[in-house]
């Protein structure tokens, strides 16, 4: 009897890097090029000229909503935004119990108690209203659970969400207790709207592989919180930002950016997995930025030009430039969001991205199972007597 020898697998790239594992509808970056959309539409167009929940209805349904159809989505945000009174106060207790965790740590876990208390149960088992439903009920209380837990942690009052003020406004209405001016709201409505999705970024594929296994909605989201997480991925504004404080005037820009290159630092808020060049993303929020003024946005413009000029002398075969988290951290400074409420603000935008492709997903009925290529000592071996090891 012949055997037929089983051909060697391949390994992929350190990081997936080109690798397609999908298929999908929901959109696509264009890394080469500085380019990425929504469904059929410029992304950043999006941003510039309809609102967020447009947006959202564009990610889950799959087109732009006509005006009666954005009046009844506005309405189901809101209804799904505010929740019962003793499952909000449950929720809080858990909030209170965590109260030190940082507050992405606290959405992870409250997302998760949310989908218990609630009984979510398998996406497996669900039909696609079913689904669509899951994802937007979960979707619209991130806002507030974000915000709550902000405010459980600094020992404030935790405030209900206003519908009325629309998803932005009444974010910043929790977050901070003031209504915020139109600027503020178009200027986070934007940065938001850029972030919705990307990809498969490392939280959105995350977020799949969890749905390929039939998983409910809100473990699948959870699995994309625990991946955004990482400083590499969500947590990158701030450091931006932090990195803007260490610099401080633009003399010290140059110094500064040879110094980190010199400690094989990287230079947080330049360069990207996939864009090659300028990141459209980027480009709006500079500009968002400069819009809202002061000094801090002057700062940053400045410095982007002489770090951009020192790693193009390093790396004159390798362009890199201001990515979206350099110009998010000013803009949301200036729209009065914390600085540790950076990465959770990304949250609220991006869990509209996951619950789409969560959605996407679960229409497959294949799971995520990888090969790997094993590299340890060469197997089977004797295992040892207990005295010999």
């Amino acid at each position: 009897m012949t055997t037929t020898a089983q051909p060697e697998p391949q390994i992929a790239p350190a990081g997936l890097s080109g690798v397609v594992v999908a298929e999908t509808d929901i959109g696509d970056v264009r890394g080469t090029e500085g380019f990425f959309h929504y469904r059929q539409y410029d992304a950043t167009e999006l941003a510039r000229q309809v609102s967020f929940e447009e947006v959202w209805h564009l990610m889950v349904r799959g087109h732009l909503p006509t005006r009666d159809e954005l009046a009844r989505w506005q309405s189901l945000i809101a209804e799904n935004a505010v929740l019962p009174k003793e499952l909000a106060d449950d929720l809080v207790e858990v909030m209170r119990r965590s109260a030190r965790d940082d507050p992405l740590v606290a959405l992870r876990t409250t997302v998760s108690a949310l989908g218990a208390l609630r009984g979510d149960r398998p996406l497996w088992d669900l039909d696609a209203e079913e689904k669509e439903t899951a994802a937007i009920r979960t979707a619209a209380v991130v806002p507030w659970l974000v915000s709550a837990a902000y405010r459980v942690r600094r020992g404030e009052a935790v405030r209900d969400p206003r519908p009325e003020l629309g998803v932005v406004g009444s974010y910043l209405w929790m977050l901070t207790g003031e209504e915020a001016t139109q600027d503020h709201q178009d200027a986070l409505s934007r940065y938001l709207c850029l972030t919705i999705d990307h990809g498969f970024n490392a939280s959105t594929f995350t977020a799949r592989v969890v749905a390929s296994t039939g998983a409910d909605l809100s473990a699948c989201v959870v699995a994309g919180i625990g991946a955004l997480s990482g400083p590499l991925h969500g947590g990158a504004p701030s450091r931006a930002l932090d990195a803007l404080d260490e610099i401080g005037t633009v003399e010290n820009a140059a110094p500064w950016a040879r110094a980190q290159l010199a400690a094989g630092q990287r230079v947080m808020g330049f360069g990207h997995a996939v864009y090659r060049g300028l990141d459209p993303r980027s480009e709006l929020l500079r500009e968002t930025a400069v819009g809202l003024g002061g000094a801090t946005a002057e700062l940053a413009v400045q410095v982007e030009k002489e770090v951009v000029r020192v790693l193009d002398e390093a790396k004159p075969d390798r362009p890199l430039r201001a990515n979206v988290e350099y110009y998010a951290g000013v803009v949301m400074q200036s729209c009065g969001v914390p600085r540790e409420m950076f990465t959770p603000t990304f949250a609220v935008s991006r869990v509209i991205g996951w619950t789409a492709h969560i959605l996407e997903q679960s229409r497959g009925r294949k799971i995520y199972r990888p090969s790997s290529a094993y590299a340890g000592p060469v197997a089977p071996q004797q295992v040892p007597e207990i005295d010999a090891r």
